[in-house]
């Protein structure tokens, strides 16, 4: 499919794992994509497989309040104009709250949050232009809590209704706003979780399709959200999780039939 054929694209965070699988997919059905990051080493090993001429990287901190108008103007001066804004640059915060430095919580407040708020608030007269769309990447952390990830979790949660309230007030702009909501998925954030044992066996109980997501498995539900294949969805908190969300919370008793 080239469903994005002479669209122009914006992905934060799109170095490695979950934006730079959403890049690539864009890249395959046409679109001209902006790769971001804090490292432009790592945005050329990305970019050597794409199209140059539908290629441009912007490193910079998507917490810096002034980079959002760095990357927007520098897109609309190369390509013309924005068609999509895929918010997916994110970081994260294990441990108690007690413990947490100013440090901690600075960082993840301004890649999460702030960043989502100025690249939103710099991207929307473009996007207005265009008729375009936002895509927040928020976590099933962003609508339920977790044990040790307190921080992460406001932030994700304040991304995960940023994406409500943003679609009420764009929605006569023909702008349309959705997130998607990742659970386990394989990535340098995850590495932690996915290369110990004990808790890769506590999620799989967890998660009925049995396995970690992969980048590619939220790729594909980014680009419908963008695509005039959901021109009526908005407002959207899509999970993408294996069925993770689809439980209670009760233990799987499943598991336990045979004891």
């Amino acid at each position: 499919m080239q469903r994005f054929t002479s669209k122009t694209v914006i992905v934060t965070g799109s170095s490695s794992g979950i934006g730079e699988g959403i890049a690539r997919r864009f890249a395959e059905e046409g679109a001209n994509v902006v790769l971001n990051s804090r490292s432009r080493d790592d945005l050329e090993k990305v970019a050597k497989d794409l199209d140059g001429d539908r290629t441009l990287i912007v490193e910079g901190d998507v917490g810096k309040r002034e980079f959002a108008k760095n990357i927007v103007g520098k897109t609309v001066d190369r390509f013309g104009g924005l068609d999509v804004l895929v918010n997916n640059a994110g970081v994260g915060a294990f441990g108690m709250l007690a413990d947490a430095s100013d440090d901690d919580i600075d960082k993840v407040i301004d890649i999460n949050v702030k960043g989502l708020l100025f690249l939103c608030r710099e991207a929307i007269p473009d996007l207005a232009k265009s008729k375009g769309s936002i895509i927040n990447t928020s976590s099933v952390s962003g609508t339920g809590g977790d044990w040790i990830l307190p921080i992460y979790n406001a932030s994700k949660g304040a991304v995960t209704n940023l994406t409500r309230a943003l679609a009420l007030q764009l929605g006569k702009q023909g702008i349309r706003v959705n997130a998607v909501c990742p659970s386990l998925t394989r990535s340098e954030m995850s590495s932690g979780i996915l290369d110990n044992d004990s808790l890769m066996e506590a999620f799989m109980r967890r998660i009925p399709l049995g396995r970690p997501g992969e980048p590619e498995d939220v790729a594909g539900p980014v680009l419908f959200l963008a695509s005039d294949d959901a021109r009526f969805v908005t407002g959207v908190n899509l999970a993408i999780d294996g069925g993770l969300s689809a439980s209670n919370g009760q233990p799987n008793f499943m598991a336990f039939q045979d004891e």
